[in-house]
């Protein structure tokens, strides 16, 4: 390793001697260091899992354009919209169908007593609402009273109950003072608000929640001609439907308002926000110690070679050496923990979390910059020494 870092310095690499002369000092550095890169590994991936699990309703949806109330925010909140907004869509020339999508939550308590909390969605079992086979293949025994698809990816559930409902073995409960009768499964996975999905015909759907009106669905789903130009279409959308009360949105629209909303105003994506900020405030503090003691050790060398003519500069490169010696040996471990951390998480939760190609060369160039600004930090005691006053 010496005669490596000395062919690619064109010196002898002064940071790497230092730091492998207190093996057990480089040792904690690099678990802290490590430790770090963990922490905000962590964090992106639970912030990264809140944005999937966001998208993955919406892209299940077999949409082009959606219609919500004016004051929806994500999927799951929002006025009802009027019915007759979707028969005023449809007037509008490029538009192929409308469906009304309605949207509930129920608890499905288990045999053990524990509950699961499932996002529902009441569609018209006519028309294909989503594009999930499971769902498109399920579609003929929603028009059957109190039948529903289940999401295969419902959290805490065994993998044995999906299997055997896939093979035509009907499951029934309880919920809302109905027997529903679950004979399908699909797939989309659950989020942070609820643990899965569960899908019933729009007349099922207002006998589980007697509240909610026909003519009052969250959403109206809305598909193009094939030829038709989307932005022209949306704009004509945009003039034929009251702004009091309802908003057109492409999907994709739809989909960055719901994950700006849910990262920036809601708890959860705020706590993973701060949860990165302080994993590199722990790095930074970490790789500081390290090498202000390591500075502090070495300062009558370091006043020696200041003496007999050596610059500021070229301490500064000793100890960035070091920090990108270190950034580099705490960011291996680092990550390869990361990963099984995030096979196990999405194993017990069922979360979308993973880990993406572009995430460890960003937490790798936040570590080096970490590593950097801790070196600047600690020559800062060396700058202001004075090689008379330390001999």
């Amino acid at each position: 390793m010496t005669a490596l870092l000395e062919r690619l310095l064109g010196r002898l690499p002064i940071g790497w001697l230092q730091l492998v002369h207190n093996r057990g000092r480089l040792a904690a550095a690099i678990a802290g260091v490590a430790f770090a890169n963990i922490l905000v590994l962590m964090q992106l991936g639970f912030l990264g899992a809140l944005v999937e699990s966001i998208r993955l309703p919406y892209a299940a949806m077999n949409a082009d354009l959606l219609v919500s109330a004016a004051d929806m925010n994500t999927l799951a909140d929002g006025s009802p919209l009027p019915r007759s907004r979707m028969v005023e869509a449809l007037s509008v020339p490029g538009i192929a169908a409308a469906t009304p999508l309605h949207y509930g939550k129920l608890d499905w308590r288990q045999p053990d007593g524990t509950i699961r909390t499932l996002d529902v969605f009441g569609v018209d079992p006519a028309a294909p609402t989503f594009r999930t086979p499971g769902i498109e293949a399920g579609r003929a025994l929603l028009q059957n009273a109190d039948v529903a698809l289940i999401d295969r990816g419902t959290r805490n559930v065994p993998a044995a109950f999906f299997d055997g409902i896939a093979r035509g073995e009907p499951y029934r409960f309880e919920a809302k003072g109905r027997t529903l009768t679950v004979a399908g499964v699909f797939s989309i996975r659950g989020g942070f608000s609820a643990d899965g999905y569960l899908i019933v015909s729009d007349q099922t759907f207002l006998r589980l929640f007697p509240q909610r009106a026909a003519g009052a669905p969250n959403h109206i789903v809305l598909r193009l001609d094939p030829a038709a130009d989307r932005s022209a279409v949306t704009a004509a959308l945009r003039e034929t439907l009251p702004a009091y009360d309802s908003i057109v949105r492409t999907v994709d629209d739809a989909v960055a308002k719901d994950q700006a909303f849910q990262t920036t105003q809601r708890p959860v994506g705020i706590v993973f926000g701060f949860g990165i900020v302080i994993g590199i405030l722990v790095g930074v503090i970490i790789v500081y110690q390290v090498l202000s003691t390591d500075v502090a050790d070495h300062l009558r060398e370091y006043a020696t070679f200041k003496a007999i003519g050596y610059r500021q500069l070229c301490f500064l490169g000793i100890v960035f050496e070091e920090a990108f010696i270190l950034a580099l040996l705490g960011f291996v471990p680092g990550v390869l923990i990361a990963l099984g951390l995030y096979a196990a998480v999405a194993a017990v939760t069922g979360l979308p979390i993973a880990m993406t190609p572009a995430r460890p060369v960003l937490v790798l160039s936040g570590t080096i910059l970490m590593c950097g600004v801790s070196g600047a930090i600690a020559t800062r005691r060396l700058a202001r020494a004075d090689p008379a006053e330390l001999f």
